[in-house]
């Protein structure tokens, strides 16, 4: 960890990525604005990328659903790309340290660094993210894998600064994790990734 707060190049070695609350209920409301509805699945896209990244090399990944009787499971698109044997928890508290089961879960993992994408910025994400910074984690929030309606996303943003944690966006975690010319093209075009979606 950073004296200031910041966050240095993530490994993929020492990071755990995140998923908070990517359902549908927090993805596709019916009062959503067409930007809105833009912006969930552009955010979306990133966060199966990430996941299936994830998946190609060997980064854990840890899943949290909030009332997923009332607000639908973890998105089909993303579900299909988790790595076999992922975790995926109940979250009854808006930060996820502030739930026992889900912060020993990412305390297991020996994972220093913490990726969070998912929904919503303003509440679950941003929340999750400060929670995590307190109990000692360098953790990065992938700021285009995460989505809040309207001005909340950018709301949401703000207070993370605020707060001092690392933001990112999803290329940049994409070859901090990669590193190298080569293992970019082993890699990136090899199988097992949906296409990308943003220029390589």
């Amino acid at each position: 960890m950073h004296d200031d707060g910041g966050v240095g190049l993530l490994s993929p070695d020492d990071s755990l990525l995140v998923v908070v609350d990517v359902q549908p209920g927090f993805l596709a409301r019916d009062w959503f604005s067409e930007s809105d509805a833009a912006a969930a699945l552009t955010a979306l896209d990133r966060i199966v990328w990430l996941v299936a990244l994830a998946a190609r090399l060997g980064i854990p990944v840890l899943v949290t659903e909030e009332e997923p009787e009332r607000n639908g499971v973890t998105d089909a698109r993303v579900a299909e790309r988790l790595p076999a044997g992922t975790p995926v928890v109940r979250k009854p508290t808006f930060g996820l340290a502030g739930t026992p089961e889900i912060l020993d879960r990412v305390r297991q993992s020996g994972r220093k660094a913490v990726v969070v994408v998912g929904c919503e910025t303003d509440v679950c994400v941003a929340q999750s993210a400060i929670g995590l910074r307190d109990e000692g984690f360098d953790c990065v929030v992938v700021a285009d894998a995460t989505f809040s309606p309207g001005e909340m996303h950018a709301h949401g943003l703000e207070r993370l600064a605020s707060a001092g944690v690392a933001r990112n966006h999803a290329k940049g975690v994409t070859y901090e994790w990669l590193r190298s010319v080569d293992a970019a093209r082993a890699v990136l075009g090899g199988p097992g990734l949906p296409p990308p979606p943003f220029h390589l």
